[in-house]
């Protein structure tokens, strides 16, 4: 098992595997998302977040996911044209993975071993958050309803 969240890699939008090392000492703030999901205003919220505190060390991660609904049907190109076009979104997004299954991604196989959720440790919808301190250890998990805004003390805490 690894042992925190910098043993990790993923892919971006664009295509470019890179180390999750990159965000040393940064709290982070990892997200599942989608981009026709009703949840999907989030965005704005999360974008606020990071806007507000990114000179802070602080960042969000997102990972675009498919297995609810189907709610996040695009490539690459249209999830990053519709996340800057709709949202405004400046803060680091991956290649779409998935978060359950046998071909989770590892990164959420690990989050989900370390923080499960209210109904055992599967993500049950988009927009699942967890909140990852400076030395990259997990320590919170939000459900897809908690809004942007409910985290900043989270966040406020911790940078």
């Amino acid at each position: 098992m690894q042992s925190n969240i910098y043993q990790f890699s993923a892919k971006t939008l664009q295509g470019n595997e890179i180390s999750l090392e990159e965000f040393k000492g940064k709290t982070i703030l990892i997200v599942n998302t989608a981009s026709k999901c009703g949840l999907t205003p989030q965005y704005k919220g999360l974008e606020e977040l990071y806007k507000k505190y990114k000179d802070k060390n602080f960042v969000i991660l997102g990972f675009p996911c498919n297995q609810f609904a189907k709610q996040e049907p695009g490539d690459e190109k249209s999830i990053s044209e519709g996340c800057l076009i709709n949202y405004g979104v400046t803060f680091p997004m991956f290649s779409k993975i998935d978060v359950n299954g046998d071909n989770a991604h590892p990164i959420y196989k690990y989050l989900k071993s370390k923080l499960k959720g209210t109904f055992g440790d599967n993500i049950k919808w988009n927009f699942t958050k967890f909140l990852i301190d400076k030395n990259g250890n997990p320590v919170k998990r939000f459900a897809p309803i908690t809004k942007p805004e409910k985290i900043e003390k989270y966040i406020a805490n911790m940078i």
